[in-house]
């Protein structure tokens, strides 16, 4: 049925309504949330200036500073009925599915989250810190905050979990936000605590312990890891953070529990290690100076280690996927530890060669080299295992393409950019001043990261290419078919069927683009066509099997008379 050139008009108009009522509802949603959460903002800090001065001066709130009173008394008085107003009006709308289901609202419920979570608890743990010292900072701000935002977090917790209007496509969201915001404090903490104790243990108290107890900062370190930690614990296995099967806490797994853990444990691990290095051949320093970083890299590799290895045994019931992700990103950042250790190697050895004298800052800077690729190297040969590369395309896991790709991208373009330094310092040594050192000196770091880069592309291109051939092999040769069909069929009674033939037929060649031109009946006798014979498999099975010589993309197949089917080959055009 053909529409009219009026009822045309009438749909494209309706499209470009429905298109422009769909942009104003999200320009709608964009300020409505964007203005709740900056009242709900003002609210909570109006009403935390209040509490503030009603904890400090019980029974009297009007002090000296008569400015500060006065605006949060406009920030409560003012934005917290407006506040509340824009909310009820909000609430309303989300018995709608669309309007729950919309990105505003689940930004602003992910950033209002956010934002009351770290607030509270960072205000509450720091609360509980500042009585470990009470000569710290005033606890009446930090009380005030920790009621403020703790009920702002469970206000819009409830919103979240409300089982009235729910917003179930967010779960894993309010699970994320609040599993990386503890794992995150909770770990830095942790390191920051156990640093504190090493440094005790290893070097003895400091100077400052006849007029603060050493023990004091440890302690406070302490509460924020245990505070951090119920933070995670609660987000991870309370609300179901581990059970998410989603994208993005695989995605969150991989990113802080395995490369950021990983990250923190190999550089712990290789300071360590340069650090007693440095105990056995380069003691040239003060022992204290010289064991100062010992402490934070043990607390580190050991805090670092510990997520790592939970997350690692956590991704062992999550997707393939998943996993190998885990061990690529593991390898990833141990060859990159590798690979810096052996540009500073060489440029340590450089340096040893153009400037003998300088003996002890060349011997550091070597033993730094050797820290990295002893940590780095040995990590990358367990997680990549370079000697069982994958034999077989069947072999070849996924992501593992995309990561030698992303690898060699990357060290290329490092390269790249040390490459284009060295031929700066070369210019400018031949035409600038030449007394300025030898040339060898001053492309000596350059040098080495070029030598390391190069090397990391070219291993990576190289296993690229072998996969890519891998691939190849296997995969089966492809005959070439038609790709495109022009059916002139026969005078059937029932019009549906050249279509159904078409399908068939499509199907039958792989996918060809089949056009169908049934035969016009002009008034005289009708032709003996191919009546009936159109919703018979076998039919097309015959038209694929006469097509199956043809290297032509475009053929003309003719059906019809009676049996008769003819194929001719066309010309591109």
């Amino acid at each position: 049925m053909r529409r009219t050139a009026g009822e045309a008009v009438s749909a494209s108009a309706a499209v470009t309504v429905h298109g422009a009522g769909s942009s104003l509802a999200t320009l709608r949603r964009l300020i409505q949330y964007g203005l709740l959460f900056a009242l709900v903002v003002i609210m909570a800090n109006g009403l935390s200036g209040l509490l503030t001065r009603l904890f400090a001066a019980p029974g009297t709130l009007a002090s000296a500073d008569v400015a500060s009173l006065a605006l949060a008394l406009a920030f409560t008085l003012i934005g917290g009925p407006l506040a509340l107003l824009l909310w009820w009006v909000s609430w309303k709308r989300l018995s709608v599915e669309s309007e729950r289901r919309a990105v505003e609202w689940g930004l602003y419920l992910t950033l209002m989250y956010a934002v009351s979570l770290i607030i509270f608890s960072t205000s509450l743990f720091a609360l509980v810190a500042s009585f470990v010292d009470p000569s710290g900072n005033a606890w009446q701000p930090l009380l005030a905050n920790a009621i403020v935002w703790a009920g702002i977090w469970l206000w819009h917790r409830w919103m979240w979990t409300n089982p009235a209007k729910p917003s179930a496509h967010l779960h894993d969201v309010r699970a994320v936000v609040g599993t990386v915001f503890g794992l995150v404090l909770g770990a830095v903490a942790a390191i920051v605590a156990l640093a504190a104790l090493l440094d005790v243990a290893i070097r003895g108290l400091p100077l400052l312990s006849a007029y603060e107890p050493w023990w004091r900062p440890a302690v406070q370190a302490l509460v924020w890891a245990a505070g951090g930690a119920a933070v995670w614990w609660w987000h991870w296995f309370r609300d179901g953070g581990k059970s998410f099967k989603s994208g993005l806490v695989d995605v969150i797994m991989v990113l802080i529990g395995v490369f950021l853990a990983g990250l923190t444990a190999l550089a712990g691990f290789a300071v360590v290690l340069f650090v007693l290095l440095r105990l056995a051949f380069d003691r040239g320093g003060p022992l204290n100076e010289l064991l100062e970083p010992l402490a934070p890299a043990i607390a580190g590799a050991l805090i670092g280690a510990v997520v790592w290895r939970y997350h690692r045994t956590a991704s062992a019931d999550r997707s393939l996927a998943t996993r190998r992700a885990g061990l690529l990103v593991t390898s990833a950042v141990a060859l990159a530890a590798a690979a810096s250790g052996v540009g500073v190697i060489i440029n340590a050895l450089l340096a040893a060669l153009v400037s003998p004298l300088a003996g002890g800052g060349t011997r550091t800077l070597l033993l730094g080299g050797i820290s990295a690729v002893l940590v780095g190297g040995p990590v990358w040969w367990l997680s990549w295992k370079p000697r069982r590369q994958p034999a077989a395309a069947g072999e070849i896991p996924p992501g593992r393409r995309l990561y030698l790709v992303a690898f060699f991208g990357v060290s290329a373009v490092v390269a790249l950019i040390a490459l284009l330094v060295i031929g700066f310092r070369l210019f400018e040594f031949v035409l600038g001043d030449v007394s300025g050192g030898s040339f060898v000196d001053r492309i000596r770091a350059q040098l080495g990261l070029l030598v390391a880069a190069g090397l990391v592309a070219g291993y990576h291109f190289a296993l690229w290419r072998r996969d890519r051939v891998l691939i190849a092999a296997a995969a089966p040769a492809r005959k070439r078919m038609v790709e495109r069909i022009t059916l002139v069929t026969g005078f059937p009674p029932d019009p549906a069927a050249p279509d159904t033939l078409a399908r068939d037929i499509a199907e039958a060649t792989g996918g060809a683009r089949v056009t169908v031109w049934p035969r016009a009946y002009d008034g005289g006798p009708a032709p003996a066509g191919v009546a009936g014979r159109e919703t018979d498999p076998g039919y097309a099975t015959r038209v694929a099997d006469a097509l199956a010589d043809i290297t032509a993309e475009h053929a003309l197949v003719i059906l019809g008379p009676g049996p008769r089917l003819e194929v001719i080959p066309l010309a591109a055009r």
